[in-house]
């Protein structure tokens, strides 16, 4: 027993053969297809001149396929299919089936169901299951090639030129402003702090009150740079008649003033 659940090994003990075979992957659809516990099928094996031939017989009620890549069609697989018998190969191989089942223990266990693992034999015949190479299959083969060949997308030409109210342009007009303003910002080199101060102080004894797109047309410094240095001397107004402008903070709005009283 072990911490996940039980292993089994009564396969093991009884020494059981089994056959691990290949089959295609239509054949193992319309498997799928059958109804409950339904028969999909018979194998037939049988001795020729001292050799096994092993075949097996696909369900006639299995051998319609509906659909080949999500497209309907209506074809038939084939039916027949003879085993190529191969060597294990001097491997070991088994195989083994998990199952759950409810636990007997107390409420206050940590699980409520173990996981169960069984071995229910080893390999000791390899085989492929081959469809014989009839009309059928031929068919079935076309179509599945056909299929997976098909492009994901595909080119058109077109009758008429396609008129819509929304045409592709090259650049839109917010990203040529935008462009346009960032290339000017960067052509306008910062000038040197008390230079700008005295351009900012002469512009503010002609009038009270600027925007900040005069304030960078006088300057001639880029928007950013001459914002930290207006934040020192001037106030933004947010509302009132003169709302989005700026002006000088008290202290230096009089400065003139005091020198002419002096």
């Amino acid at each position: 027993m072990s911490d996940k659940g039980e292993l089994d090994l009564t396969g093991a003990k009884q020494n059981t053969g089994m056959w691990l075979v290949k089959v295609p992957k239509y054949l193992s659809q319309q498997w799928n297809k059958a109804l409950g516990r339904g028969e999909v099928g018979k194998l037939r094996i049988a001795k020729n001149q001292g050799r096994t031939e092993v075949s097996f017989t696909l369900n006639e009620d299995l051998a319609n396929i509906e659909d080949i890549g999500g497209k309907a069609t209506s074809i038939s697989a084939p039916r027949d299919h003879p085993f190529l018998l191969q060597n294990v190969g001097g491997q070991t191989l088994t195989v083994f089936t998990e199952s759950s089942g409810e636990s007997q223990t107390d409420e206050k266990s940590d699980s409520s169901n173990n996981e169960k693992l069984s071995l229910e034999g080893i390999v000791v015949q390899r085989a492929e299951c081959r469809p014989a190479a009839n009309e059928s299959y031929m068919k079935l083969k076309r179509l599945q090639i056909e299929e997976s060949s098909k492009p994901v997308s595909w080119t058109m030409q077109l009758d008429k030129a396609v008129t819509t109210n929304y045409k592709p342009v090259s650049n839109h007009q917010y990203n040529i402003e935008y462009d346009k303003k960032k290339k000017e910002d960067g052509k306008r080199a910062r000038a040197e702090k008390q230079q700008v101060l005295d351009m900012l102080f002469s512009a503010f004894e002609k009038h009270q009150y600027y925007n900040i797109k005069d304030l960078v047309d006088i300057t001639k410094q880029p928007v950013i740079y001459l914002k930290e240095i207006l934040r020192e001397i001037g106030i933004y107004n947010f509302k009132g008649p003169h709302k989005s402008t700026w002006e000088l903070k008290p202290e230096y709005r009089h400065y003139q003033n005091e020198d002419k009283s002096d």
